[in-house]
């Protein structure tokens, strides 16, 4: 590469007009066996709100809230505001958090694939405590294995997808994780809606079903292959070129080849990937890391998944129509993600995301208008009011699944260099994982303090993070991911902090030396 230049981070030279190949079914049944792990996921998520709002596991678990659910004359903001039921849905994040830092050597070392497995071992576990529960510590044990789970599947599964997908379909086939996690939450509305008739012990059946997709998703672990990217940075690359052949189906990977070669190159030769992420050259990946995780949260979403039938309940809803709700909530979701997948990698990501924050804001600032005026300590929502909101939420559910929902994930999976994508990746997960543990532990306290204004607190966010979005978020459509980093520099913004490209000694043809990638 005499007398060419020196990119100090990721690699040389744009070459994605030379990439060739075609989506494969190989590649397919890959990245769907991979996407199960979003469904467990989405299957814990959705599940916990639901055995909450159930009276059998209420009463054994945590009857101080059973008493003041059925019994009590209360603020309707205030009936399931208990610090014991909040540590049952949010420690589960607080393990996952904790998981996913341990992920990430797992993940660089021994691959996406150990990872995934280990993420599939620990479901079955948590699952398996959760079902045969039978005082609060085992259910909370049961819950922090869960979490565990959580931490390795979603370090490894979007990495994964993101490699194993051709540059030109990337963001769908990424978006499979999102899918999955939908379908897991639509499931287990679904389960909970069917279950709660089952006394007393529809919530152990709730809870243990969850064994099904963790069983899927470990012995479906043991036949994938690992990405060629991992097999490379292992310094196989005899066998991650065979691998790649394999999924781009021909032998014409030269270009896709060299990219990932000299990105492992300069990865394996940094040997503190937490302490490089954090050098300038890498601040607008480190950024995005954590700010979209964060924003993705704090759009309030997993405040409704997690609390649907709680969140109706305190409404006004009956028990059936609580759930019956929280089962349209999940449907629409799931339907919602499709519109992502098939408009990503046309539209881009940028103009989702945009339009999605818009118009859950709006939806956001009506559900507190008419809470405001319609329902509160003395008042009950009408039925029509009740069916307005309703379809509000819906409407707030489906703008955050074809925008914030699937690409909070696809956007900081596909935008680090190799040296720092496990790093990355790890800090994305527990970025999400922690504020999710805060709304998840928060939001009951902060239903019963702010009333209706919990809505107007999270339109709030939701405004400043489509803000963030339209200023410094560049568009990433159809980058290849080993080529990401030459995009930065193009950025109005990014472009200043980026150090300057290193150019190469063209008396010798030899790299010049770098300090900036000394560890």
């Amino acid at each position: 590469m005499a007398g060419g230049s020196f990119q100090p981070s990721g690699v040389a030279k744009e070459r994605a007009q030379e990439y060739e190949g075609r989506v494969t079914l190989f590649v397919v049944m890959a990245c769907l066996v991979a996407a199960i792990g979003g469904s467990i996921f989405g299957y814990d998520i959705g599940i916990s709100g639901g055995v909450t709002s159930m009276d059998p596991f209420l009463k054994k678990f945590f009857p101080e809230v059973y008493r003041k659910k059925n019994y009590r004359t209360e603020n309707n903001y205030c009936k399931y505001n208990n610090h014991g039921l909040a540590a049952f849905t949010s420690s589960l994040y607080l393990a996952g958090l904790v998981a996913s830092l341990a992920a990430s050597p797992v993940t660089r070392k021994y691959g996406r694939r150990a990872s995934i497995l280990c993420g599939g071992i620990s479901f079955l576990v948590g699952a398996s405590l959760n079902a045969g529960a039978v005082n609060l510590a085992m259910l909370l044990l049961g819950r922090i294995m869960l979490g565990v789970g959580i931490g390795f599947g979603n370090q490894a599964v979007p990495l994964y997808l993101s490699e194993m997908a051709p540059a030109h379909l990337r963001g769908a086939l990424n978006m499979m994780f999102q899918l999955a996690t939908t379908l897991g939450i639509f499931t287990a509305n679904m389960i909970n809606y069917g279950t709660q008739k089952i006394n007393p012990w529809g919530w152990r059946l709730s809870l243990g079903l969850a064994m099904f997709p963790a069983l899927l998703m470990t012995v479906g672990g043991l036949f994938l292959p690992e990405t060629p990217n991992s097999l490379i940075e292992q310094g196989l690359k005899d066998k991650g070129r065979k691998i790649l052949e394999k999924i781009r189906g021909t032998s014409h990977v030269d270009a896709e080849f060299q990219d990932m070669i000299e990105a492992s190159e300069l990865a394996n030769s940094i040997k503190h990937p937490f302490r490089n992420i954090l050098e300038s050259r890498n601040r607008p990946q480190l950024v995005m890391a954590i700010f979209m995780p964060m924003f993705q949260i704090l759009t309030g979403i997993n405040s409704i998944l997690f609390y649907a039938p709680v969140l109706f309940q305190s409404m006004g809803f009956g028990g059936n129509a609580s759930l019956y709700s929280s089962v349209m909530t999940g449907a629409v979701l799931a339907s919602s993600t499709v519109v992502s997948i098939v408009t990503v990698d046309r539209w881009g990501r940028r103009a989702l995301l945009i339009g999605g924050g818009i118009q859950m804001v709006i939806c956001q600032i009506i559900v507190a208008i008419i809470l405001g005026l319609k329902f509160g300590t003395e008042k009950q929502l009408s039925k029509g009011f009740s069916i307005l909101v309703v379809v509000f939420i819906c409407l707030f559910v489906a703008a955050f699944g074809w925008s914030w929902g699937p690409l909070g994930w696809t956007v900081p999976s596909e935008i680090f260099p190799l040296e720092t994508r496990s790093a990355g990746q790890s800090i994305t997960v527990t970025v999400n994982l922690f504020f999710t543990f805060v709304i998840a532990q928060a939001f009951l306290p902060l239903l019963c303090s702010f009333k209706f204004g919990i809505f107007l607190f999270f339109a709030g966010w939701i405004t400043i993070m489509t803000i963030f979005v339209a200023i410094f978020l560049p568009e990433t459509k159809g980058v290849p991911i080993e080529e990401m980093v030459l995009l930065w520099r193009k950025h109005w913004f990014w472009k200043k902090l980026m150090p300057p490209i290193q150019e190469l000694d063209n008396s010798n043809g030899q790299q010049a030396d770098l300090p900036e990638l000394r560890n």
